[in-house]
C-alpha cells in the first residue's frame, strides 16, 4: 500500500486553500486560527520559493450581487455582506505570504484563468468548496507533471477537506499540514489517514523537504 501513497517530492505542489484577508483575525469572514498558521504557510512557502518549486493559490472570490456565491451564502452577501468580493482589500491573499503581493486579477480568475504571481507560483478561482471543481487546477499540474499535493490553508472542514478528497480521487499522492490548517479535529485527522493522507506537522515537512532538495 506506502508505494502508492508515499510522497515523491520530486513532483510535488504547494496548495493554500482560501488564505485570503477577509479570513483573518477580525476580519468580516473571519475563520479562528487562520491567522495563527500563516507564519507556518509562509515557511513553506519560502521554501517553495527558493527551490523554484510549484506553487498554487486557492481563492474564492463572490460578486457583490452574489450571483456566483454558493447558496448557503448568496443571500447574506445579496443583503449586503462583504465577504471576499470582488476588487476588495478583503478578497486579497493575506499579506503575510509575501514579500510584495501581487493584486487578484479577479475578472481573469473567475473566467476561469491562471494568474501568474511568479515563474513557479499561480493563482487559480474555486467557484465552490473544492479546488479541483470546474477549475483549470488538474490541467495545471498535469502539465507540470505533479504526482504529490502538499494542502495548507483555511478552514479543514470545508474547502481543504473537499480539495484533499478531490484530490484523493483524481490519485494524487497527499500530505496536509497539520499545524498550517485552519479548523483541525481530531477526528478529521484520522478520516485524512484513513484514505491515505500523511497527516505531517511544518517542522518535520521542511525538514524531509529539506534532505529530499538537498538544501541546508
Amino acid at each position: 500500500m506506502a508505494e502508492y501513497i508515499k510522497p515523491d517530492f520530486g513532483s510535488v505542489a504547494l496548495i493554500t486553500i482560501d488564505a485570503q484577508q477577509d479570513t483573518l483575525d477580525g476580519m468580516p469572514f473571519e475563520i479562528p486560527g487562520t491567522s495563527a498558521i500563516l507564519p507556518k504557510i509562509r515557511r513553506l512557502l519560502d521554501l517553495f520559493r527558493l527551490g523554484s518549486k510549484a506553487i498554487v493559490h486557492i481563492v474564492r472570490i463572490y460578486k457583490k450581487d452574489g450571483s456566483n456565491a454558493d447558496i448557503c451564502r448568496r443571500g447574506i452577501i445579496e443583503k449586503g455582506e462583504r465577504l471576499l468580493l470582488e476588487g476588495s482589500s478583503g478578497c486579497e491573499l493575506a499579506q503575510d505570504l509575501f514579500a510584495e503581493t501581487t493584486p487578484l486579477d479577479a475578472g481573469l480568475l473567475m473566467s476561469g484563468g491562471i494568474q501568474k504571481i511568479s515563474k513557479s507560483e499561480v493563482v487559480i478561482y474555486k467557484p465552490r468548496w473544492g479546488a479541483f471543481f470546474k477549475t483549470p487546477l488538474e490541467e495545471h499540474l498535469s502539465d507540470l507533471g505533479v504526482s504529490t499535493l502538499i494542502f495548507t490553508g483555511c478552514n479543514f472542514p470545508n474547502c481543504p477537506r473537499t480539495s484533499i478528497y478531490e484530490a484523493s480521487e483524481r490519485d494524487f499522492r497527499i500530505v496536509m499540514v497539520s499545524d498550517a490548517v485552519s479548523g483541525v479535529y481530531e477526528k478529521g485527522l484520522g478520516e485524512m489517514r484513513g484514505i491515505g493522507v500523511e497527516v505531517v506537522e511544518t517542522d518535520l515537512l521542511v525538514a524531509n523537504l529539506k534532505r529530499e532538495w538537498g538544501f541546508s
